[in-house]
């Protein structure tokens, strides 16, 4: 019988979901798509989790490959997240792992994973009170990247180099409850790489060229060939297995005193990285589920 593999996406016409449906129908494997505001689980009951159309994921599927997990309430991500471990607890191929995808959407645990595995990262310092947000502004050279805490593709990110300006924006966040994620701002030029993880191999990498420091490619940045070196594929796959993904988008700066790593992204897009690379990224992503699965 053929592999069948479910699809997690919020839109399957979506480029990146397009291009591995496409894989997989070239390479003869079933698929289902759906979201995981369409799963339905039971406990002491049978099946144990379903798609609203009656899909059973563990009887029905030999594996879950997940894009975006979508925005939603803490109530409805926790309960996504739980229900993808019982699955992965039953025996399914779950890709990336739910702990893994946890762990990446929390920057500050990310962050510091990376940097215990002795992988240079830029001085970061939270707080949930402004005038401890005020002394790390100052250690932190009075040049800062604020960053929400749980975030992707530049969204709400912005640079402070001003005291004043700085008083206003802790002062607002902190009455509206939120956590300060400071970053010292680290000069970089215009550009950062982005290296595409599967496994325990680099696929394919770029640099990512803007008109200014911010160089994600959804907000205007331009995709670079990049033939990436030993060492950088190697802080690559050190970053994604601290965290424990399987597939992951790592972001690395070139800072004065050498790589940074800034970021981690356990549901990379890879449509501006396929425009510069020969490798198809989707086929490389199904190879690497099809071998899996069979393991």
């Amino acid at each position: 019988m053929p592999l069948r593999i479910g699809l997690i996406t919020r839109n399957p016409e979506s480029w990146c979901s397009a291009q591995i449906i496409k894989s997989m129908s070239k390479k003869g494997i079933d698929y289902k798509c759906f979201s995981l505001s369409d799963l339905v689980a039971r406990v002491a009951g049978n099946p144990l989790v379903t798609t609203v159309e009656g899909v059973d994921l563990l009887k029905d599927l030999n594996g879950v490959l997940i894009r975006p997990i979508g925005r939603g309430s803490l109530e409805e991500i926790i309960s996504r997240l739980d229900i993808l471990r019982t699955l992965e607890r039953r025996g399914l191929l779950v890709v990336n792992p739910p702990r893994a995808i946890e762990i990446s959407a929390d920057k500050y645990r990310s962050l510091t994973l990376i940097e215990e595995q002795g992988i240079p990262v830029p001085p970061t310092i939270i707080t949930e009170d402004t005038e401890a947000a005020m002394r790390a502004f100052e250690e932190l050279g009075g040049d800062v990247v604020m960053k929400p805490l749980f975030g992707s593709r530049g969204m709400g990110i912005g640079r402070i180099n001003d005291p004043e300006t700085a008083w206003r924006t802790f002062h607002a966040l902190t009455y509206t409850r939120h956590v300060l994620y400071l970053q010292k701002f680290i000069p970089h030029g215009t550009r950062d790489i982005r290296l595409f993880v599967i496994g325990d191999k680099v696929v394919a990498s770029m640099y990512r060229e803007a008109d200014s420091w911010k160089t994600n490619i959804d907000r205007g940045a331009r995709p670079i060939p990049l033939e990436s070196s030993r060492e950088l594929e190697d802080i690559a796959v050190k970053v994604a297995k601290a965290i424990g993904c399987k597939i992951a988008g790592v972001d690395v700066m070139e800072s004065r005193e050498g790589y940074m790593v800034n970021e981690l992204n356990s549901q990379p897009g890879f449509g501006g990285l396929q425009m510069v690379t020969k490798v198809n990224i989707a086929d490389k992503i199904i190879e690497y589920m099809i071998e899996n699965i069979r393991r």
